[in-house]
């Protein structure tokens, strides 16, 4: 078991955002959480990547339960752990391709040489080695994409989490992106949680879990 949530609640004022959820990723699974806008499709994200904390109920992350950790743990954890790729690509404009997808193996303090090469490789893979030297305004919106694919895998994560990964992109950058995620699945074994309202997405999917009203209310296999 990759993550487990249990009974995870999140209030905001007077808002119950989520219900009582339970949820369990296996190594190597692709779900994709689909749902109306404000039904807390973002918010439990959120949780399960640590970047909020529930109100009520446990997390684990392989077996772990990282809420407990300080601040500076949890951010380590975070690192070490967890892969994000979100709708809007947020690489930092100032740095190339290479240098953001560097960014999570720095900050994690392997050796340069080892991450350099680490970040070319995984840049070829999503075919952007002729955009390393790149700063993002240089790049199109379909790779800038990709090249936030190339850094959430940049420390191999248990897990990498997406919140509408091609929300922000055209049909045909979105498609490519489907085609990605599922060789990436595929080769590497590579676990995904991904929120969106693309539904060609969400159906190539291992399961789908949808919610509604903060409950996580279906769970459909397809694969």
């Amino acid at each position: 078991m990759v993550l487990k949530g249990s009974q995870l609640a999140k209030k905001y004022g007077q808002i119950q955002v989520l219900k009582s959820v339970d949820i369990a990723i296996q190594k190597g699974e692709l779900v994709t959480i689909v749902g109306p806008s404000g039904a807390g499709k973002s918010t439990l994200l959120q949780i399960l990547g640590t970047l909020d904390r529930a109100d009520s109920g446990n997390l684990e992350i392989l077996g772990k339960n990282p809420m407990g950790l300080s601040a500076k743990g949890l951010a380590a954890f975070r690192n070490q752990f967890i892969g994000f790729v979100f709708q809007f690509h947020h690489l930092l404009p100032e740095f190339t391709a290479l240098e953001n997808v560097c960014m999570p193996g720095w900050i994690a303090g392997k050796e340069d040489h080892a991450v350099k090469k680490k970040a070319a490789s995984l840049l070829e893979r999503l075919g952007l080695y002729e955009r390393l030297d790149h700063k993002p305004t240089e790049l199109s919106g379909g790779e800038q994409q990709r090249a936030s694919i190339a850094r959430a895998l940049m420390n191999d994560p248990a897990i990498v989490l997406a919140d509408e990964p091609t929300g922000n992109l055209d049909s045909h950058n979105a498609e490519e992106l489907h085609r990605i995620f599922i060789e990436l699945k595929q080769e590497l074994n590579q676990t995904f949680v991904m929120v969106t309202h693309n539904m060609a997405l969400a159906g190539m999917a291992d399961r789908i879990l949808e919610m509604k009203d903060g409950f996580l209310t279906d769970q459909t296999h397809r694969m």
